[in-house]
């Protein structure tokens, strides 16, 4: 589809085809029958996800939970080759002995505007001493910072790491940190809505959501029961979905679904979510 007006995709994968590790192919085949279209490299994003105008990318270390052990310069490379079009973001893993030292050299070296961080991916609860520094350095360098929240597929995670109700003491104990929750917490997407509103500093976006059609419709009707529309993004997640899967399935949500048993969401809200913009709510100052 063609879009109205400038749209943004808060949430983009970057891996190089040999990032992926085998035991990816091997979780993947369980929950989705066909697996993923292999590439997710910078020329493929530019691509597939023309039709935005700006596009945060991530390269996310997951390689002994999900399977694929992406890199900071994979990130750097996508932005450096389109620098109109990539906005990247570091990834930090609390494991590693030197993670603040990259996480340092990422943002001031290679000037990425924003940090991801996946707990259930890490094994790194939001409340682990490690975090205090990401978060401390993130308020004071006003960095928003992406953390998966939600539910996953590997086995070899901790579920409850993905509960929005962690987010909660770190946005009080941080007031001035700009947090993302990504994937609306699902399927504990009531609970992120309710933080969403509770906290100023906390925002929610509703990527890997469309094919879930039933906890998609339930999520968007309670964006719209708490009044908190104008804090939630839109994105892709590709490669875990397309450009026309997470748009037509944001859209099919403005119809009535007998089947669904949750309130129509109206076009207001579709439409405020499709197209916030995050460049003007997740800094302090333009980026």
């Amino acid at each position: 589809m063609k879009l109205k007006k400038p749209a943004y995709d808060c949430h983009v994968n970057v891996w190089d085809p040999e990032q992926y590790l085998p035991v990816y192919h091997e979780q993947l085949g369980r929950v989705r029958p066909g697996g993923l279209p292999p590439a997710s490299d910078a020329d493929t994003l530019a691509r597939e996800l023309a039709a935005f105008d700006r596009i945060i990318v991530f390269s996310p270390q997951y390689g002994d939970s999900i399977g694929i052990q992406g890199a900071e310069q994979t990130t750097a490379a996508a932005v450096a080759k389109y620098p109109d079009k990539f906005v990247g973001f570091a990834y930090v893993d609390p494991r590693r002995p030197d993670y603040m030292e990259r996480l340092r050299h990422s943002i001031e070296e290679l000037k990425f505007k924003g940090v991801k961080f996946g707990p259930i991916y890490n094994g790194v609860g939001l409340d682990d001493p490690r975090m205090q520094p990401v978060y401390a350095y993130c308020q004071a360098n006003d960095v928003p910072l992406t953390m998966h929240m939600g539910t996953t597929f590997p086995p070899k995670t901790r579920i409850d790491f993905g509960r929005p109700l962690h987010v909660d003491p770190v946005a009080l104990a941080y007031p001035d940190l700009k947090i993302i929750m990504a994937h609306m917490g699902h399927p504990w997407t009531a609970e992120a809505a309710v933080i969403v509103r509770k906290n100023p500093n906390v925002y929610g976006e509703i990527t890997g959501l469309c094919y879930r059609p039933w906890i998609f419709q339930k999520c968007l009707a309670e964006i719209q029961d708490y009044s908190i529309a104008d804090k939630v993004f839109f994105g892709t997640d590709f490669p875990f979905s397309t450009f026309d899967e997470a748009v037509d399935g944001l859209l099919a949500c403005s119809q009535e679904r007998e089947e669904a048993r949750v309130p129509p969401v109206s076009a207001e809200v579709i439409d405020t979510i499709l197209y916030n913009n995050p460049f003007e709510a997740w800094w302090h100052t333009p980026v």
